[in-house]
């Protein structure tokens, strides 16, 4: 797998940056409150049968 000198290679460091950079944006984008649309009320009447 990884040994220590594939992390001090540029490819490493660069492996690295970019799995900080996801796990900030996995971290940043969970801050996000998602909040649902209301939802448009019906414009025509509904009728039942009985």
């Amino acid at each position: 797998m990884y040994n220590r000198s594939f992390f001090r290679s540029q490819l490493g460091q660069a492996a690295i940056a970019s799995i900080a950079a996801m796990a900030t944006f996995v971290v940043l984008s969970s801050q996000i409150a998602v909040t649902t649309p209301t939802p448009v009320l019906a414009a025509y009447e509904q009728v039942e049968i009985a």
